[in-house]
């Protein structure tokens, strides 16, 4: 095989980092809310001794998870995400701990859509999301200006492949 896969070099905005940050402290301050409410119930109906201690267990590893989360894994995160698109492939790599590249050809490719939720859009960010027969991929967040492009540049090289 003559074609050598280079990996990819294009990287997500850094401004993605404090997106999962908010996003993370939303979802766990409700996970806490929940566990609040439990321990309230708890003391309110006198549950068996174990059911507490359940409670406080699981409180602890929210509260690990909570610092994981929200101060280590969103820079870990960013710095592990690469993508890059030519006319043959879309290549992706990702991962923290178990690191994935996935090459996604062109011709297999069915959509490409932007998408965006009230946090993203505080930033002027934008996620890009492919699908294939088989499954779908998401670019998670992109400058307006590079996730249009991208969608236009993906969408271009899928249907030129297509009506070869």
């Amino acid at each position: 095989m003559d074609q050598q896969i280079v990996t990819p070099q294009q990287q997500l905005s850094k401004v993605v980092i404090r997106v999962w940050i908010i996003g993370e402290i939303i979802a766990n301050f409700i996970g806490l809310l929940v566990l609040a409410a439990l321990f309230f119930l708890d003391y309110k109906f006198s549950w068996p001794e174990w059911a507490g201690w359940i409670i406080l267990v699981v409180t602890i590893l929210s509260v690990v998870g909570t610092i994981w989360s929200v101060f280590f894994e969103p820079s870990l995160k960013f710095n592990s995400w690469r993508y890059d698109v030519n006319e043959d492939f879309l290549q992706l790599k990702y991962g923290i701990f178990i690191e994935k590249h996935e090459l996604i050809p062109m011709t297999k490719i069915q959509s490409v859509a932007t998408n965006q939720g009230p946090i993203m859009r505080k930033y002027g960010l934008y996620s890009v999301s492919i699908t294939t027969m088989a499954s779908s991929h998401k670019i998670p967040a992109l400058s307006e200006k590079v996730a249009i492009e991208l969608r236009s540049q993906i969408a271009y090289f899928a249907k030129v492949k297509e009506v070869e």
